[in-house]
């Protein structure tokens, strides 16, 4: 019996894609919460398993492996369970890139509007108009190519899907963006929220109320 995969985590869009793969490929796991509003990630026994402090890292006991970054935790896991990856070579290079994609453009676009529309004390117009305009331009990449696919790496639901969806959720939830004029987008956010493990994935972890 596998031992189950130790999840260090917390409610953000990138922690939400490792939970999302875990109850996608059915992977034994345990959570961890990693309250990073009261700096947990940078004490030493987080450290220890990421230098860089952030969240999600996974740890394996079975094969004593430490794995941080979504994209090479969702790798990881696809790998570990033989699922969400696709083994012919050109299919997983197109996986890979549109995994690096959401790494390069997607997370740090919508992050930085987040930060400068919702968070900053000082809500400066060209910042956040740079952010917004640079979020409309990647939501037409993605609008365009799931106008020729159903997923973004193809036909197949993959780790490219799990690494976006969570911050296309954020940039809808918290940020206030819409997919009014991005409808295959729509069509592919929609179906993939539909799914139970991508919505048991999105309630962990379950935070407790704070005194």
């Amino acid at each position: 019996m596998m031992t189950p995969i130790q999840l260090y985590t917390w409610q953000t869009p990138n922690g939400h894609k490792a939970s999302i793969m875990l109850e996608e490929t059915g992977l034994p796991y345990e959570v961890h919460a990693v309250d990073i509003e009261r700096g947990e990630q940078r004490e030493p026994a987080f450290l220890a398993l990421n230098p860089n402090n952030k969240i999600p890292v996974i740890t394996d006991p079975d094969r004593g492996r430490t794995v941080f970054e979504s994209g090479a935790i969702l790798t990881y896991l696809a790998e570990r369970s033989g699922k969400l990856l696709p083994a012919d070579a050109g299919e997983r290079l197109t996986a890979l890139q549109w995994t690096l994609f959401q790494a390069a453009h997607l997370g740090p676009t919508l992050g930085q509007l987040w930060n400068y529309k919702i968070f900053a004390a000082e809500k400066i117009p060209y910042v956040i108009g740079r952010f917004e305009a640079e979020a409309a331009r990647v939501f037409r990449v993605l609008d365009g190519t799931l106008g020729r696919r159903s997923h973004l790496a193809g036909e197949a639901y993959g780790i490219a899907d799990i690494m976006s969806w969570p911050w296309i959720h954020a940039g809808l939830v918290h940020i206030g963006l819409d997919l009014d004029s991005s409808p295959n987008l729509r069509r592919w956010y929609e179906a993939i929220a539909a799914r139970p493990a991508v919505q048991r994935g999105l309630r962990v972890p379950v935070l407790a109320s704070r005194d």
